[in-house]
């Protein structure tokens, strides 16, 4: 047993379902899954009952929900001992992409500015081609992106995150129901909802191009929440990551998720910055706290 264990439990306890719990630890809901698992398997009981409207805490995951939360707050009371003493100071400028700023980066950049108080994080929204010519004329220091989208030689990337694609459709969908995977010939008879930002029409085309079968898109937009909405309402399906899925859709249609019988490429989110760089003190306490979030759990 360890910390991410109690974390991601804790998180499905509270979320009531794997799914929200994998979206606000941006993470994958496999990662959530065998985490609760292996928990399950060590303590010697259920902690969930499992259904298909969530996860329902059993008597011994309700008791063991109290013990969990205490271990967790008791860490975050260790650390701001540390915290306290950082010396880390000064400024940093980070760039991030509207995907990751909207899904991934916010609760990292809160667990930022507790450790280091007396860090400047000056953030900028920006899209890929502005981010890595900022990079290269050293206007920021780090970036937090997309890395799958990134292919420029003189920037170097860290994979923190591989956030799976699926297909999205309403929750009462032929394809939800069936319980297999879906071929994309069988999608391409849908209608298909196309989300436009960060690159994803492009990254779309690229793996359907792998298929005999083309999407039959009726809808191209840049919001996620138009996404959802129209999936959601019955009104198309998508193929989206699992970082930006939201059961839910706002007006509070439910959005179900599938498999496809073709491999998709996941959705990579990292760090990068100019290769060559002598990077600052605060700029490598950057990356050495995701190291940490990330890479040292990876499992």
């Amino acid at each position: 047993m360890n910390f991410r264990h109690l974390k991601f439990f804790v998180a499905t306890a509270e979320s009531g379902q794997v799914s929200r719990a994998a979206a606000q630890l941006s993470i994958s809901q496999s990662a959530v899954t065998n985490a609760v698992k292996e928990l399950e398997a060590e303590l010697g009981t259920p902690l969930f009952m499992r259904s298909a409207h969530g996860m329902e805490m059993t008597e011994a995951g309700r008791d063991f929900l109290s013990s969990a939360r205490e271990i967790l707050e008791k860490v975050e009371q260790a650390k701001k001992v540390r915290q306290k003493q950082s010396p880390v100071k000064g400024r940093i400028s980070i760039a991030a992409t509207y995907t990751v700023i909207g899904y991934f980066l916010p609760p990292h950049l809160d667990r930022l500015n507790q450790l280091f108080p007396n860090l400047e994080i000056r953030l900028s929204e920006l899209n890929r081609e502005s981010i890595e010519e900022g990079l290269l004329s050293n206007r920021f220091d780090l970036a937090v992106v997309l890395t799958s989208n990134l292919k420029n030689v003189e920037i170097e990337t860290k994979t923190l995150l591989r956030s799976e694609r699926r297909l999205w459709a309403a929750n009462s969908h032929e394809f939800i129901r069936q319980g297999k995977a879906v071929t994309f010939e069988q999608i391409a008879e849908q209608g298909y909802i196309m989300l436009t930002v960060d690159e994803a029409a492009h990254t779309t085309m690229n793996y359907w191009g792998l298929s005999n079968a083309q999407p039959r898109v009726t809808l191209r937009t840049s919001s996620v929440e138009a996404v959802r909405s129209m999936v959601g309402n019955g009104q198309g399906v998508t193929i989206l990551s699992d970082m930006v899925y939201r059961p839910w859709s706002l007006e509070g249609k439910r959005i179900g998720v599938t498999e496809t019988d073709r491999p998709i490429p996941s959705m990579d989110v990292g760090l990068a910055w100019r290769k060559g760089t002598d990077l600052s003190h605060a700029a490598q306490s950057v990356l050495e706290y995701f190291n940490e979030a990330f890479l040292a759990t990876r499992f």
